[in-house]
């Protein structure tokens, strides 16, 4: 920002170093906002600058998916009408510029085209929230709407995301079934068997049989649930909406009861090694419990990104990605 305060003063009422360089929209391409907001300060009028393709700031920012600067849109109050008013060289307004297919630079930010997928549908509904309702069905030189051309332009990661989505689900599936079928079993096995005359457990007032029914019906209720939540996945229609939250919040919900259950699984074995071994082999058990941990540690920790890019799409960025920032305008 030194460069910009030692430029003439000649310059501040014509902006003609702006309007021959295109610096504003060069700057919203890279989501430059500390510029740009420093530089609108000063001079207001520049945010109604386009270029030759009749783009404001906002319409770069939709196209290069800089949701920083396009936050910006919602300090300028109603004139916000007039600057998404601008139509392009190819009669696409700013809703179409959102159903274009975000440049690769910004949608590989996301992992997984399910999320890239949802990533891009918010954009296009947070843009549909500054525009017309005219604009919705406003037509392009191609006659096409904003939103057949975001199905046109996004059909193959929809494809995509189907795909990653099914395999996904499948996987965890298996694994949920298996961890369900071995907590039933293990609730009609009892430890130490059962006493002949009344036919209740042996280890009926061990604290660690309390432990072991417990963590074994809850192992066997989360790993039925994640089953539910994978097999909801897998007979969805994937429609183009449903990735905007039911997908990924059915995979989010479907992922924690299936680690529940992991858990569980493990804390229902360490209880029963506890139960028989505890009086004969007094290192064994605590040995036993401490590597119980290696599976649940390797299942958060390699699934530990997957989760994080749930979390943060599906709770955080619906409400938080485009809320206007530290950063103003004016």
């Amino acid at each position: 920002m030194m460069l910009w305060e030692k430029i003439p003063m000649i310059l501040l009422d014509s902006g003609i170093l702006i309007q021959e360089t295109q610096i504003l929209h060069d700057a919203a391409k890279i989501g430059n906002v500390e510029f740009l907001t420093q530089i609108t300060q000063s001079f207001p009028e520049l945010t109604w600058i386009v270029d030759s393709n009749k783009y404001s700031v906002f319409h770069v920012a939709v196209i290069n998916r800089q949701e920083k600067v396009f936050s910006l849109i919602y300090q300028i109050g109603t004139a916000k009408d007039f600057n998404t008013y601008y139509r392009d060289n190819d009669k696409n307004n700013i809703l179409h510029l959102a159903g274009k297919l975000a440049p690769p630079s910004r949608l590989n930010i996301v992992s997984g085209p399910a999320l890239q997928m949802q990533r891009e549908l918010l954009w296009f509904k947070e843009v549909e929230k500054i525009v017309r309702p005219s604009y919705f069905h406003m037509k392009n030189n191609k006659d096409k709407t904003p939103r057949e051309l975001f199905t046109m332009e996004h059909e193959n990661l929809r494809k995509a995301g189907e795909k990653w989505m099914k395999d996904t689900a499948t996987s965890c599936m298996v694994v949920a079934t298996l961890i369900a079928t071995v907590a039933f079993a293990a609730a009609f096995t009892i430890p130490g068997g059962n006493k002949k005359e009344t036919g209740a457990p042996i280890f009926l007032t061990d604290g660690w049989f309390t432990v072991f029914v417990i963590s074994d019906a809850v192992a066997m209720f989360s790993s039925t649930a994640s089953i539910m939540m994978f097999l909801s996945i897998l007979t969805s229609r994937y429609g183009e909406d449903d990735f905007l939250f039911s997908l990924p919040a059915k995979l989010m919900v479907g992922l924690i009861t299936l680690f529940a259950s992991i858990v569980c699984m493990d804390l229902t074995f360490s209880a029963t090694f506890f139960l028989v071994y505890k009086e004969e082999k007094q290192g064994t058990p605590r040995l036993v419990a401490a590597l119980a941990m290696l599976p649940i540690t390797l299942y958060a920790v390699l699934n530990c990104r997957l989760w994080i890019s749930l979390i943060h799409s599906t709770c955080w960025a619906s409400k938080f990605m485009f809320r206007p920032g530290k950063h103003r305008l004016f």
